[in-house]
Formats: structure tokens, sequence, C-alpha cells
């Protein structure tokens, strides 16, 4: 028998690009903070990811790993709490990485929609790499080697989760069915009868090769209806299908998360590669000369002018740190021309160094004392791996890959 997943265990990473900034804490480190006194919580820098994209330079990778942890615990992350760790420190990761790749049908990785997107983003890279195109089932063994009962993602990453969870199911079918589960359901195939035989055949070798979800229906319902099986019978189809019997590795939950918008100083989203970004450890005086310069709407040429707050990234920034008066004044005083756009920023400024100022507070024992990041990420892979070998135990005993 397996051991029962943590049913409340929580897993997320980052990749480390380097010091984090505004729209990364309050599109997750946020989230994070809050959600490590609900769950049991893995937190990892996921440094392997880092290159699947950016594998020509790797010098500047452990400063980077530092920055991010650093940022981490200043933004709140408690490793007294959360479980905090460097990917590449529990290899556990990539052996279950390995053990997946000999199962997972190709035509699923190819239709990752960031597969594509990212190829024509990063055309100047050359990601006609195995690692490239597999990384979000390295992304899926992240998961489930801590069989994971939730990911907190927004809503552009639930397509990775959905991997993962097909990932589990196609092992769980494969590894985890009962004594001559195959032979029983290929017989209860047969007694399907003529035509339908054949159409579960066929659409479940859709399913399975191309991940093809309308051919996992359309096979759902034929056997649903189906009078000539018995019930056990059609129970071994279902599973056949789509793979049950023994959970070995559980399918996550995907935890949908508020995702603020954050817009950077140009307005477009708050993003490295923009150049357009507030970092969580900037300089206070830094942060003021951003802001005040921060584009706001372009109908505002004059000081009289009216503007429209739905057309102006500042007004995105008071839905972040306003509350709803604060709000009020400064949507009402620039349709009006009320108020100049100094005048709108100057709360947001003030609300904004306060936070960043904590933050560097936060950061500076461990900016001082190297020694204490370590520790906490040495503590924290120590407590990873344990986690990790349970399951990697029983992927093997299910896989015949160890000897009892």
């Amino acid at each position: 028998m397996s051991t029962p997943a943590p049913a409340r265990r929580v897993l997320s990473g980052m990749r480390p690009t380097g010091r984090l900034h505004l729209g990364n804490y309050h599109g997750a480190l946020r989230n994070w903070v809050e959600l490590q006194y609900q769950y049991e919580c893995f937190f990892f820098v996921a440094d392997w990811h880092m290159l699947t994209t950016g594998y020509e330079d790797t010098s500047r990778l452990q400063e980077h790993v530092r920055e991010v942890l650093i940022d981490w615990l200043a933004a709140g992350l408690n490793p007294g709490v959360a479980t905090l760790f460097i990917q590449s420190h529990v290899p556990e990761h990539a052996e279950l990485h390995l053990l997946l790749s000999m199962i997972t049908p190709l035509g699923w990785l190819e239709r990752v929609p960031s597969y594509k997107d990212q190829q024509e983003q990063l055309k100047e890279k050359d990601l006609a790499t195995y690692g490239f195109l597999g990384y979000p089932l390295l992304q899926s063994a992240d998961i489930l080697i801590y069989r994971a009962a939730y990911v907190p993602v927004g809503e552009d990453q639930v397509a990775h989760v959905e991997l993962t969870r097909e990932a589990a199911r196609r092992f769980n079918h494969i590894y985890g069915r009962e004594p001559d589960f195959e032979a029983k359901a290929e017989k209860a195939v047969k007694e399907l009868g003529g035509r339908n035989t054949t159409a579960y055949r066929q659409l479940r070798r859709k399913f399975q090769e191309a991940g093809d979800t309308e051919s996992l229906k359309r096979a759902q319902a034929l056997v649903q209806s189906n009078t000539r099986i018995t019930l056990a019978d059609r129970e071994r189809l279902l599973g056949y299908l789509e793979g049950t019997g023994v959970t070995i590795l559980p399918e996550p939950q995907v935890l949908l998360t508020a995702t603020p918008k954050v817009p950077g100083l140009d307005g477009r989203k708050m993003s490295k590669s923009y150049g357009n970004t507030i970092g969580l450890r900037e300089e206070p005086d830094a942060v003021v000369s951003k802001l005040r310069a921060m584009q706001t709407d372009p109908a505002r040429v004059r000081r009289t002018d009216p503007g429209d707050p739905d057309k102006c990234p500042v007004f995105d920034l008071h839905k972040v740190y306003s509350d709803e008066a604060t709000r009020r004044w400064a949507s009402e005083g620039c349709r009006s021309a009320g108020i100049g756009c100094l005048d709108c920023k100057k709360p947001l400024i003030e609300k904004i160094v306060e936070e960043i100022n904590g933050m560097r507070r936060r950061a500076q024992e461990f900016e001082d004392n190297p020694d204490l990041v370590r520790n906490i990420v040495a503590e924290g892979a120590e407590k990873a791996r344990e986690a990790a070998r349970q399951t990697l135990d029983e992927v093997r005993r299910a896989m015949h890959l160890r000897i009892d």
C-alpha cells in the first residue's frame, strides 16, 4: 500500500533571475507569505529551470540564487514554518523527472502553451534542446516528488498543473493497477463488441498519445452507456483510459491565486526584460525618483487637462496599495483635473517606500551574515529530501527498480 499523501501540502518555486521586484512580490510572494501559515509549504529556488533557457552563461547563477532567498526572507517567508530550499540540492527531483520522461508522450510536451510562446519570444536563444522541451515535465516532477495537494498559480499557469495531473494519472495507470489489470482490461475491451471495441481502442490511443481530452470524454461515454459489460469491467475500462488503481503519485489541485496587475514604470507589465521595475530592496531615493517619473494617462498633457484613471498605470498601483477612500480621491481628482499627477502619486510613493524600507531592514541581517542563508537552505534541503525519498521509494518499488 502507498503512504497517504499529505492533505494540505503546498509546493511552489521561482527561477533565480536575480533580485525580485514588486511584480514578483504581489504576483506570488505575498501570497506565499499568507499560505505558509495555512498549509505545509515547500518553496524552492528553481536553479535547474534556469538552465532550460540560460544554460550558456551560469556565471552569476549562485549570486542570483542567494539574492532570491534574501528577498524571500525579507518579504516574510519564515523558515521556522515553511521549508525553503534549492532545487538542485534535492537530486530526487532529477530522478523522478527521468523516470516520468520514460512514459510521457512527446505530444503532451509539445502542446504546452508556453512551449511555442517562449520559442517565439526568445528567438535569440537556441531552445532546440531536450531540456527546454522537457521543462514542463521537470515542473511536474518538482510537484509530484512531494505529493503536493495544491499548487498556487495564476490563470496562465493552469496548463502546467494539468500536465502534472496527466503525468500522475498515466504513472498510476501503468504502475498502480491490480495484478493482471491489463489482461483483464483487454478482455473487457473485447466484451464491448464490434464497432464499440474498435472505437474504444482508437479513442484511447488518441488520448494516451496526444492528450486529446475530447477523445477521453467520448470513450468514457461509450463505456458508461454500454449494457453488455459488468460493473467491474466498466471500472476497469474507465481506469484503462485514464489510470486508476493504487495512487502512488496523487494528482495535485490548482490553488488559483489572485494576481493583481502590477504595472511597470512604462505602463507595461513589470518585468526585468523591460527594465521597468522597482526592486524589493531598492534605495528609497531611487524609488521616489522612479515613481515621480512614472508614465501616467498620456491625455493629461497639462495640469488642467482631465484624465482617465482606467488608462493610467499609476491608478493600477492605487488598486494594489490604496484604500477605497484614497482610490476614490485619486479617481475623482484625475477626472476633474482637481489634482495633478504628482499629487496622485504622493500617497503611493509613501506606501511603497514604507514597504520597501521594511524589506530592506529585514534583509540586512541576511546580507551581513551569509551563513544564516546557507544554514536555512541546508536545513530545508534535508527536510525536503526526507519527503522526496519517501515518494521515490514507492516509485522505484512500483517500477520494480528496487529489491526489497
